[in-house]
């Protein structure tokens, strides 16, 4: 192979790396704007029943504390359509869920979406 060629395959190797470099620092750099972007406001409908969440007990054996939260959509109604959890420590977010399915919101004339967050910490019993 002639040192030319040999020179255009280096160039040509180097140009794909600093392209995929480039490509990287760029969604490193964007990443985290989608996500504030997408991210879920506070629900805004007003609770007229609240139920606390139990805190686990496993949870409160080995000293598990934290926040988790919810995304809940509500039907017009005002009972609880829907849950998923968004963040907060496995152990807690089952007893989460189940409190904030008893909860109920006053009627709206439509769905309304939005987060909601549990506390859990060693002043809770």
């Amino acid at each position: 192979m002639s040192s030319a060629r040999a020179l255009r395959w280096q160039m040509a190797g180097v140009l794909t790396i600093l392209a995929a470099m480039t490509c990287l620092a760029a969604m490193t750099c964007l990443l985290p704007l989608a996500a504030a972007a997408e991210k879920p406001v506070e629900l805004s409908r007003k609770a007229k029943l609240k139920v606390a969440a139990v805190y686990p007990d496993l949870a409160k054996r080995m000293n598990i504390t934290g926040t988790v939260k919810l995304e809940v959509l509500v039907a017009p109604n005002g009972t609880v359509k829907s849950t998923k959890v968004v963040g907060g420590h496995p152990l807690l977010a089952n007893a989460a869920v189940e409190a904030i399915k008893k909860w109920r919101f006053e009627p709206a004339s439509e769905e309304t979406s939005g987060v909601v967050e549990f506390k859990f910490g060693s002043e809770q019993q």
